[in-house]
């Protein structure tokens, strides 16, 4: 998680004109399923892990939430999500997950959206959302599929003539660090089995209540007619748990 392509000029400038970085939660296309996952907010104490922009902070804040921090490591990130919020009830602070003191029994929420993915160590991590979470506290995060991760290029294969053939998956059991290349810049992401992402939440007490791998909406579909690959593989894997009292 160390790695920080956001606050590359390039990379953040190109990120900046995405759907979702410019619409919010509305251009993100897992935002209904995410949306439909998401717990009561309301009296909550939140942490988000990898803020970004601050749209799930808001958004919890407009739900009910007493407080929101927002953890993320990239300055320009955050410097965007103080230019977009109002509200004194959210904190920004410029950490990596991995730095964040995780206090105990501090949290009712934990949110993380297409972050986990780039930290190695995951199992330590999990442990301290773990131990900061209330008990009966939710965790609900997103990460890259694991099969959209598996290969490691994050590429469609195609034929000669450029036409698309088929999503490759290969090295599916090989977890570990991968290469990809995303808004043309290389970037390295930590693959990992959909069994460690369930398993390592069962052995921790985790309750799992919602399992989802989102589909392209159908006006999603309807406007941009290209959407219609997304149906061939799942690119995004959508969780919550419930810590056990």
């Amino acid at each position: 998680m160390k790695e920080n392509p956001y606050d590359r000029e390039s990379f953040f400038e190109k990120y900046s004109h995405m759907s979702r970085s410019e619409l919010g939660l509305e251009g993100a296309g897992e935002w209904p399923a995410l949306k439909a996952m998401l717990p009561d907010f309301r009296g909550c104490r939140v942490v988000d892990l990898g803020c970004g922009y601050g749209w799930h902070c808001r958004w919890a804040i407009d739900h009910g939430a007493s407080s929101v921090l927002g953890i993320d490591q990239s300055e320009k990130m955050l410097k965007r999500a103080a230019e977009l919020t109002e509200s004194s009830r959210i904190e920004y602070r410029h950490l990596a997950l991995e730095d964040y003191e995780y206090p105990a029994q501090d949290a009712d929420i934990v949110l993380s959206s297409l972050v986990f993915h780039y930290v190695e160590d995951w199992d330590h991590l999990l442990d301290n959302i773990v131990r900061t979470l209330k008990d009966s506290g939710v965790l609900v995060f997103s990460v890259e599929h694991p099969v959209f991760t598996a290969e490691g290029s994050q590429q469609w294969l195609t034929d000669a003539q450029g036409k698309t053939l088929c999503w490759p998956v290969d090295r599916y059991f090989e977890e570990g660090w991968r290469e990809a290349v995303f808004l043309g810049e290389t970037m390295t992401k930590f693959h990992r089995t959909l069994t460690t992402y369930l398993s390592s939440l069962l052995d921790r007490g985790m309750v799992i209540e919602a399992v989802c791998e989102p589909q392209p909406q159908p006006d999603w579909l309807q406007r941009m007619p290209e959407m219609k690959e997304e149906l061939r593989r799942p690119m995004m894997l959508l969780i919550r748990a419930r810590k056990g009292r």
